[in-house]
């Protein structure tokens, strides 16, 4: 050795001398003795010195480089200390008490590991990369986990399972001390969560299960309904924050499943029908609160929500069917069976407003219980009872509000309109709907009773919103007609003032045939000064329009006739054909109905209303000879001489001539429209199957639903005018012929 060589140190003489004496045994006892928190346990100086005696027998030349030797070492010290000092301290304990021995050992072995790093780091960072070992960290992990980890994980476990069913009783546990616990888990998986996945989580779920299973079989027998589902959400929450507090994040959707399948799942069905306390017991009793919660919880579990959205949709249909029921009964015990009855379109409309708002807010707008209140009407509103269909029941209520029969501001004739195009929207028959919609529209238009023209307006965007532009192409072709008119009516009376011939006060609304629906047009004999208006209006009409075609409707057109009784004068507030009734006993002639029919060139079933209207209502202003409320071929009429009435202006009305819808009609139009849809599909598809085209027919009608027998007569009646043909080869597929 030349002057000026480093010293060789010997093996035994830096470790017994230097590195186990001056740190390794000063550590250990340090590490037994129970430092406080805080406590420098070695002075920078004193931790350099060793560090440097590591370093230098690391470096020293072979035969003298200590270093495999050095990490021999470090592994035996720590082995070592875990078999003499930890082992025995934890085989003592058990329960909680082996808990805070563990933790109190897991976190001396931290202490242990990272002096053991900072000495030993010179091996880190040159021998161990080198030779590629373990680290010097993941080796003492290594050492604390086949030593120590693997003897007590079975106790550990244990034990942190009873602190967790002791606090889910109600006791008050350390938190921190089973938090502990679960980070070793957690550590001892090397970088995974498989030792806490397999040793620890395993376990939990396991237990939580069977806590679970036994807390559900105590609370289905002693709980209701509600009772059992505050438990079950405060257990859910309860469990949640368990998981925050001192458990894996992972664990959370695990646990909750557990506790959703358990408490949930396995009772769902005895918890929604549970009587004096189910489902049902509790929309009987709007118990928003609770159902809320119902709602809550079943959303928790897959398809939780499709049973107590049946039991939503069964319960409303029961409610409104009862509605139902009680028209019918009304009906049995003697009430006339009219086509108008608010009460029980009102009864609906409140029926609708209170599940909708049960829908949107304690069951949140879900699609599901949407849909179960959709079905529950559909099948509400399409039971019919009585001679009038709800579509009609439904028409007329609207006619009720558009005329301000129901007494309501503008406010709410917007509100009524939109609840009852609401109910409108479960109607299968909404063809039907629209014919009696237009009849009825148009008796509102022409008599001049609609509320305003902002409302019709306004009904009509929201149908045309529901189902579209052909929908409401007619109604709108009405509207316009008026406004049309009115511009006509001015023009005309300008002229009428100018002609001398024209001695009544006389307008005309002109209605083009295609928009409006189809009347009775009796071809009454009308006196020579209405003929003579009704001349100067054709001759200005088709000076204007010399292409369009004028019919006179004799019976939408109304009249105000001066009429004096007993030298008391009246103003009659008639329809066109009762004015001209009224003209024929100017004076005091007397008519048989036979006389009478050939006088006015009337059938009998014009006459038989016309009359009765005028004779046999309340304003009698004919007298009928025999007296009677029935008008007979037999009865002779003449002025009533002995009329006499309070008011001076009278309104007398008259039955209408028409029915407010043609069945017939409809059933026509729903013929064009399966035809029409018919054909469109297979001119597209070219080749389709029997069931393929009746599916896609069925689908495409909006405004009904029409049987498949019905769709089926109309493809047969396509074949036979050659637009469709059954297939050669297959007799159920048709193919489109061009």
């Amino acid at each position: 050795m030349s002057h000026g060589s480093p010293r060789i140190i010997t093996l035994e003489e830096g470790w017994d001398n230097e590195i186990k004496k001056k740190a390794i045994d000063r550590l250990e006892v340090m590490l037994d003795g129970g430092m406080k928190k805080g406590t420098q346990m070695f002075l920078p100086r004193e931790y350099v010195e060793t560090y440097t005696t590591c370093y230098n027998m690391c470096t020293q030349r072979n035969p003298y480089n200590w270093s495999r030797e050095l990490y021999s070492r470090h592994g035996e010290t720590i082995a070592s200390y875990l078999t003499r000092a930890v082992l025995p301290a934890l085989r003592e304990k058990r329960d909680s008490q082996l808990l805070v021995e563990l933790k109190y050992r897991w976190e001396n072995h931290v202490i242990m590991n990272k002096w053991l790093k900072k000495f030993f780091t010179y091996l880190d960072r040159y021998y161990v990369k080198h030779n590629t070992l373990p680290t010097l960290s993941l080796a003492g992990l290594r050492h604390f986990q086949t030593l120590v980890y693997e003897e007590v994980r079975g106790d550990v476990c244990s034990a942190m399972l009873h602190i967790i069913d002791r606090e889910r009783e109600g006791e008050i546990v350390d938190r921190d001390l089973v938090k502990s616990c679960v980070e070793l888990f957690e550590t001892m998986g090397m970088g995974t969560l498989d030792a806490y996945a397999a040793d620890f989580e395993g376990p939990l779920l396991q237990n939580t299960r069977e806590y679970y299973r036994i807390r559900r079989q105590e609370w289905i027998v002693s709980d209701s309904t509600p009772e059992y589902l505050v438990k079950a959400e405060r257990a859910l929450g309860d469990e949640k924050a368990r998981v925050v507090d001192y458990l894996n994040p992972s664990s959370e959707a695990k646990i909750l499943k557990v506790c959703e399948e358990e408490i949930l799942e396995e009772v769902e069905t005895i918890l929604l029908d549970k009587e004096g306390s189910g489902c049902r017991v509790l929309l009987a009793n709007n118990k928003s609160d609770d159902l809320r919660r119902m709602f809550r919880l079943f959303a928790r579990i897959e398809n939780g929500l499709v049973p107590m959205a049946a039991i939503v949709r069964e319960f409303i249909s029961g409610i409104g069917n009862e509605h139902v029921k009680a028209r019918q009964a009304r009906l049995d015990a003697g009430e006339k069976d009219r086509n108008d009855d608010p009460e029980f379109v009102k009864s609906l409309l409140k029926l609708h407003d209170k599940y909708l708002g049960v829908v949107k807010d304690t069951f949140e707008g879900h699609s599901l219980f949407q849909r179960a209140l959709k079905d529950a009407f559909v099948e509400i509103t399409n039971r019919n009872v009585g001679a009038h269909t709800n579509a009609e029941l439904m028409s007329t209520y609207c006619d009720r509000v558009l005329k301000s029969v129901e007494k309501l501001n503008e406010e709410e004739v917007e509100e009524s309109l939109d609840r009852v195009v609401q109910l409108f929207s479960y109607l299968t028959d909404k063809d039907l709907f629209a014919e009696i919609y237009r009849n009825q529209l148009a008796k509102r238009l022409l008599n001049q009773r609609s509320l305003s023209s902002d409302a019709e307006k306004s009904m009509i965007a929201k149908l045309k919103m529901q189902c579209g532009t052909h929908f409401t192409s007619k109604i709108e072709g009405m509207l316009a007609d008026l406004a049309v008119g009115s511009d006509q009516k001015n023009e005309f009376a300008e002229k009428v003032k100018r002609n001398d011939k024209v001695k009544l006060d006389f307008s005309v609304q002109v209605l083009t045939t295609g928009f409006w629906p189809t009347y009775k047009s009796p071809d009454v004999t009308v006196p020579a000064e209405m003929t003579s208006c009704m001349d100067v209006f054709q001759n200005w009409h088709d000076s204007k329009h010399a292409k369009r075609k004028l019919t006179w409707q004799y019976s939408l057109g109304n009249a105000s006739v001066r009429a004096t009784f007993n030298k008391k004068t009246y103003d009659l507030q008639v329809s066109t054909l009762q004015a001209v009734a009224l003209n024929a006993f100017n004076g005091d002639d007397k008519y048989t109905f036979t006389e009478l029919q050939m006088k006015l060139n009337l059938d009998e079933s014009v006459l038989k209303p016309l009359m009765h209207s005028l004779s046999c209502g309340k304003h009698k202003v004919i007298a009928k000879d025999p007296p009677g409320d029935k008008i007979k071929k037999t009865d002779s009429f003449q002025s009533n001489s002995k009329f006499s009435s309070n008011m001076r202006k009278i309104r007398i009305q008259m039955a209408s001539l028409e029915a407010s819808h043609s069945l017939k009609r409809v059933e026509e139009e729903r013929t064009n429209t399966i035809e029409a849809a018919v054909v469109r599909i297979m001119k597209a598809r070219k080749t389709l199957g029997h069931q393929a085209l009746i599916a896609e027919v069925l689908q495409q009608l909006a405004l009904f639903s029409p049987k498949p027998q019905s769709i089926k007569r109309r493809i047969e009646a396509l074949i036979d005018r050659e637009y469709l043909e059954r297939d050669r080869d297959s007799p159920g597929t048709y193919n489109y012929l061009a």
